[in-house]
């Protein structure tokens, strides 16, 4: 990683060599802590966060859940992301706030400690992601059951959750995929490893519901109120993994991934095996809007 500006930590930017933590941060032993994806797009008209607010919503509905104490306000938070990424002098990154139980008392409950909070950002060019940017991403269903609400909250952005996630990726590269698919304890689709899902079967657009387990993404509400606005519609209900088979089309969304095209799942094609009309018009149509060319979405812009 190239190491760019500084980093915000708890109300102050720091050389990006000096932002360190206590081998003893309670949530490197226990993984409390929780986070954002944010991207910063380099549009015609100067650099831009994609919905800022939705994010630091997000990250305090996942303090919430997890019982943090935050140090400082939603504004504070928009404010300090907004001074790091001018900080790093990036015109295109990824910001990560993340927030932490630090150092203190050690043992389970972390309650009783301080909750830390840091900003990062580092350069990210637009379809950094390239499996699926154009050739289409092959995936592996994997065979880590994805957890569930049962086991901890699943509508949080929370480190732990990643945990999971990471076996099933890791599975899937060392199978020679690029990208796993996770199923629930019923059997349904839930999500990728760090992507929402949808498919395409005689035109018509289906992803799974929230319940399935998957993330409540940005990228994903993005995608479903282009596709509104648009005069389309999505269906939400649970998909069997014979759906993923028999799709027409499949995509995945997230903030990294954007909108990124699935080919193959296990040894069977989709489709025809190559990216379906309808994904490549939404990858143009999401396109538009992160760099600020559809004026109907132009609110999701901060600029810097």
């Amino acid at each position: 990683m190239k190491e760019t500006g500084k980093i915000w930590m708890n109300g102050k930017l720091v050389p990006f060599k000096d932002a360190k933590v206590h081998v003893l941060t309670h949530a490197l032993h226990y993984s409390t802590s929780i986070f954002e994806g944010i991207r910063c797009y380099d549009t015609p008209n100067g650099s831009a966060v994609f919905r800022l607010p939705e994010h630091v919503d997000r990250l305090f509905k996942s303090a919430k859940l997890y019982s943090m104490k935050m140090q400082f306000t939603k504004k504070e938070i928009s404010n300090a992301i907004v001074k790091t990424v001018k900080s790093s002098r990036l015109k295109e990154c990824y910001i990560r706030p993340l927030a932490y139980y630090g150092y203190g008392t050690m043992g389970l409950t972390p309650t009783t400690n301080k909750v830390d909070m840091s900003i990062s950002c580092w350069e990210w060019k637009m379809g950094e992601s390239k499996a699926g940017k154009f050739s289409g991403a092959k995936c592996k269903v994997s065979s880590w059951m994805k957890i569930d609400s049962r086991s901890q909250p699943m509508q949080a952005k929370a480190a732990s959750n990643y945990a999971n996630a990471a076996l099933a990726r890791m599975e899937a590269l060392d199978n020679g995929y690029d990208e796993a698919i996770m199923l629930n304890s019923q059997g349904k689709v839930a999500e990728g490893s760090a992507e929402n899902i949808f498919i395409i079967k005689d035109d018509i657009i289906q992803t799974p519901p929230l319940s399935a387990g998957g993330l409540e993404g940005i990228t994903r509400d993005s995608i479903i109120q282009i596709i509104e606005e648009n005069s389309g519609f999505v269906i939400e209900r649970d998909l069997e993994r014979d759906d993923l088979y028999n799709a027409d089309e499949i995509f995945m969304t997230g903030t990294a991934a954007e909108v990124k095209s699935v080919t193959q799942i296990d040894k069977v094609k989709i489709g025809t095996g190559k990216m379906g009309s309808v994904t490549k018009a939404l990858q143009k149509s999401f396109t538009d809007v992160v760099m600020g060319k559809d004026e109907r979405f132009l609110p999701w812009l901060t600029f810097i």
